[in-house]
């Protein structure tokens, strides 16, 4: 994708990271009040609202091949329908902060599910070490020392399974979506429609109590919805349009930070010693594996490149 360096890029960058990071806050408040799979949702449907209003402002028109309909089902499944649910459980167990947080290990299951389908990634020596160190990273996290049992484990391998969801999605999007050339936008869109739709037939299965719909849950699925999964998808194909793909995939790296402060400031919630330190390892674990690290002396980056949706 051809791309303008002169054009500032900045102020998406910053907007992206926040608004992502705080979508971990925001889930955590609709927990009060919806289950886990409607708050999934609930969001994605504001999502799709969202993105079809930019495809009428555009003039640009949804997909009309069945067969990248198949494919935007399949992506919409692994990377909106099952994570968003996972997340959202998993923070009826653990605090938004951890959360936040495990989205961090994204990039590495992505390069490492990259590395298995993907025949022009290659196991070089950098990658290998900084799976290695990131997943030191995830065990940190887990932090086994405590005792893994009860809810908080079930919150923990809940959004480390979202994370290896979006892992795949990643790279299938890649395969089969990214080289049709089609609007982003628009298949943006068709991937929320068919989240929504998937997510209408999945909630009720899993059922869930509806409690108090407080003015602060209201503001919060608007918010996850129409920013964390709407505008947050147009600011991200426009970061990579202004600044390039590898400068738009660090939007990773600053998630976890709008998240941890977030959580803290906002929900009061605690930090424990073995969250950042794990967090830390995690992502030197991806800088390492995406040679980002060597890349910061030569002046360029070899790796994988992903985006981080969203979370959250």
């Amino acid at each position: 994708m051809r791309h303008s360096r002169s054009q500032p890029w900045l102020p998406a960058f910053i907007a992206l990271s926040a608004i992502w990071g705080s979508s971990f806050l925001f889930i955590k408040v609709a927990d009060r009040a919806l289950a886990p799979a409607t708050v999934a949702l609930v969001r994605v449907a504001i999502g799709a609202a969202t993105l079809l209003c930019v495809l009428t402002v555009r003039r640009l028109s949804l997909p009309r091949v069945p067969r990248v309909w198949a494919h935007l089902a399949v992506v919409a499944l692994i990377g909106n329908a099952l994570p968003f649910t996972l997340i959202a459980y998993g923070e009826t167990h653990i605090s938004s902060v951890l959360a936040g947080i495990w989205n961090a290990a994204t990039p590495l299951l992505t390069l490492l599910v990259a590395l298995v389908i993907l025949r022009e990634e290659r196991p070089t020596r950098s990658r290998l070490l900084g799976l290695a160190i990131g997943f030191a990273g995830v065990v940190c996290l887990l932090g086994p020392w405590s005792g893994l049992s009860g809810g908080a484990l079930l919150g923990d391998l809940a959004c480390l399974a979202a994370a290896a969801l979006y892992a795949v999605a990643f790279p299938y999007t890649r395969r089969y979506l990214t080289p049709l050339g089609l609007p982003a936008p628009a298949l943006a869109a068709g991937q929320l429609i068919c989240a929504s739709i998937e997510l209408a037939l999945l909630a009720p299965l899993l059922g869930g109590q509806v409690g108090r719909i407080s003015p602060a849950v209201i503001g919060s699925l608007l918010a996850l919805g129409a920013l964390g999964t709407g505008v947050a998808y147009v600011l991200s194909y426009g970061l990579i349009e202004r600044a390039g793909a590898t400068t738009a995939s660090t939007v990773t790296y600053l998630i976890p930070v709008f998240a941890t402060v977030l959580g803290i400031l906002v929900l009061g919630e605690q930090l424990q010693w073995n969250e950042p330190v794990g967090a830390v390892i995690v992502l030197l674990g991806v800088a390492i594996s995406q040679d980002r690290l060597s890349g910061l002396t030569r002046g360029g980056v070899i790796g994988l490149r992903s985006r981080s949706e969203a979370a959250g």
